[in-house]
């Protein structure tokens, strides 16, 4: 019997629009053109609850690398957002070292990401990458090479433009019916289980 129930959306259109806005919003303030207020706003509300709830509907559709993604990077900017506000009233103030160590653990978990990535498709891989030379740069940048910050916005900017484009790549897809705006392959491609590359030699 056929489902009659209807067609669910994509949680990655929202989780990807939410990583994308707030990323870009937090370089734009590291590159001197707008305070800290938007970026607070954006990082509590859409790169934070946003992302959390479609990584929480990343974990009805059995996705466990969105589950991760969304509901981790919604945590890192509503956490970020309390360090700032935490700062701004003198309450368990941050160092400049103390951000960057919490910047060093995020780079690690990225790390991670980033091996998973390069097994979905070329756009997520390049995203990743650019992810993690991001925070690299901003792990330097808080612990004796201030300059970095501004290097990195440029390359943050650049992966936030990435995550649009895969949030632009579902959207088009069903607006459209086909793929207006490819992904690419993955990186590392899968290989077949030595038990289907004997069947294959023998047949």
């Amino acid at each position: 019997m056929a489902s009659t129930s209807p067609p669910m959306g994509n949680p990655a259109v929202v989780g990807l629009a939410g990583f994308g806005l707030t990323t870009f919003i937090l370089q734009i303030h590291n590159l001197g053109l707008c305070g800290l207020g938007p970026v607070i706003a954006c990082g509590i509300i859409f790169g934070g609850f946003a992302q959390l709830m479609a990584g929480l509907q990343e974990f009805k559709a059995g996705n466990n690398f969105g589950y991760s993604a969304f509901c981790s990077y919604g945590a890192f900017w509503i956490a970020l957002c309390i360090i700032l506000l935490f700062n701004k009233f003198d309450i368990y103030k941050s160092s400049g070292t103390d951000l960057g160590w919490f910047l060093v653990v995020w780079t690690l978990y990225t790390m991670i990401l980033w091996v998973g990535a390069m097994k979905i498709h070329g756009a997520m891989a390049s995203t990743f990458t650019l992810l993690v030379a991001g925070f690299i740069l901003l792990d330097l940048a808080h612990f004796g090479y201030p300059a970095m910050t501004k290097v990195a916005a440029y390359v943050l900017i650049l992966c936030a433009l990435n995550a649009w484009y895969m949030m632009a790549h579902v959207i088009f897809l069903q607006v459209f019916g086909r793929d207006v705006l490819p992904v690419g392959k993955p990186w590392i491609e899968s290989k077949p289980a030595p038990q289907v590359q004997k069947a294959e030699a023998a047949s």
